[in-house]
């Protein structure tokens, strides 16, 4: 064995380290903004510079960037929203104090004629409010973060996307105005709804997160009773910043669980159904796994492996109802540290030992499917996604330390959100 793949600190630091520089290296000089991919062209993510502003203070304790240069990359960043166009220009940047999902690196104008996305909006916030509450310093760039954090946050009119169950909208368009779809089951949105919940200003109404909570779907799965949610970033993303051990709303106290141990019992679904393979995907045991969103082959009907099959592209894929076309995120598995240790170690060495050009220059593939093969290797996605690198980065560092979660619980507004929605126990105790 690799001796650099044997050691249970020195793996998870290698690859956070190189996580990192994604957004040192993918950063535009003059608005900070952070491109969705690697890719040439990649436009930015508003989700994906919430993850940076989260990233950087990880950064700074890790000793691979100066808290001066974190400070002032971040200060950068939010005089950038704090400027930019806010109106129903179909070029501006945002409107009701939420952004477009994709923005232009160098202007910083809405792209694609993409949508407004709450949820994107949500993940630049949490990014905001890491950075108000890690940067507590006297200097003047630290207070000027402090400032425009708080009024970022504050200016974000949750209240205006919400429908008459007070559910949120997934997202508006000035063409079209708000999308004819919302958000139905357990998922990403769990973020949303608490830092909507928490606003002094802008507040969503609290019966819309029990009317979310009515369409939840708790099922026995392979062994595993489990707050169903097919793709494993959905039960990721919220995570990443709030710390759910022992934490409970309503729905959980009921099924004497949490959100952490659902996340726990999911992991270990999708190990189970790997393990089954029911659909002979190559790869596919108790040690390759990690069915969730990301890129994909493309959409094509090809015959693999013995049978007939469907392969899709960039898509969001879940198990055990699908879609499943053998594609899974090589990064999965290693941002499950935080839930099974042992199983996210285990998997990305077995990973990694046999399929190591998933993991080019440190940084993981977005996506990765042996059954398709191609020169007798597999199919593999080009280059590497912001929102992958993020969420790595900010999971190893909460399984280290602890560092993003006790950052976000600081945050006043983090707690009202989280009260508002009926959660009590736990840390929300002191």
């Amino acid at each position: 064995m690799d001796p650099a793949l044997s050691d249970d600190e020195a793996l998870p630091t290698r690859l956070q380290k190189a996580a990192f520089s994604y957004f040192t290296e993918f950063c535009d000089s003059d608005t900070g903004l952070v491109a969705d991919t690697s890719r040439d062209g990649s436009p930015a993510s508003i989700a994906v510079v919430g993850f940076a502003l989260s990233c950087y203070p990880i950064g700074v304790k890790n000793g691979w960037m100066s808290r001066a240069d974190a400070a002032r990359q971040t200060l950068k960043i939010l005089r950038f929203f704090s400027r930019s166009e806010q109106s129903k220009d179909p070029d501006a940047t945002g409107y009701k104090g939420l952004y477009y999902h994709f923005l232009d690196m160098k202007t910083g104008k809405r792209v694609w004629r993409c949508e407004l996305s709450l949820i994107d909006s949500a993940l630049l916030m949490a990014g905001i409010l890491v950075a108000g509450v890690y940067y507590e310093g006297g200097g003047d760039d630290e207070a000027e973060i402090r400032k425009l954090s708080d009024e970022l946050y504050r200016r974000a009119d949750w209240h205006w996307s919400e429908s008459g169950d007070g559910t949120i909208a997934q997202g508006w368009k000035p063409e079209c105005h708000f999308l004819n779809y919302g958000w139905e089951g357990y998922n990403e949105a769990t973020i949303l709804y608490f830092l909507g919940l928490g606003s002094p200003d802008f507040a969503l109404s609290s019966h819309g997160y029990t009317s979310w909570g009515l369409t939840y779907q708790w099922e026995r799965l392979l062994g595993q009773d489990v707050l169903y949610s097919g793709p494993l970033f959905t039960h990721y993303f919220s995570h990443a910043w709030i710390d759910f051990r022992g934490i409970r709303d309503a729905f959980m106290r009921e099924k004497n669980s949490d959100y952490f141990q659902n996340t726990i019992r999911t992991i270990a679904l999708h190990r189970e159904y790997a393990c089954r393979n029911p659909l002979a995907f190559s790869g596919y045991n108790r040690d390759f796994w990690g069915v969730t969103a990301g890129d994909g082959p493309g959409d094509q009907d090809l015959r693999a492996n013995g049978r007939d099959r469907r392969f899709f592209g960039y898509m969001s894929r879940g198990i055990p109802y699908g879609p499943d076309d053998g594609t899974i995120a090589p990064w999965a598995m290693l941002a499950a540290l935080p839930f099974d240790p042992q199983a996210a170690l285990a998997g990305t060495r077995h990973l990694l030992q046999a399929y190591p050009q998933v993991c080019q220059d440190g940084r993981f593939a977005s996506g990765f499917n042996p059954t398709l093969e191609k020169n007798g290797t597999g199919w593999l996605s080009q280059g590497c996604y912001g929102l992958d690198q993020g969420l790595l980065v900010m999971m190893i560092e909460n399984h280290r330390s602890g560092m993003i979660w006790d950052l976000f619980r600081r945050s006043s507004y983090v707690r009202t959100g989280l009260e508002r929605a009926g959660f009590s126990g736990g840390w929300l105790r002191t």
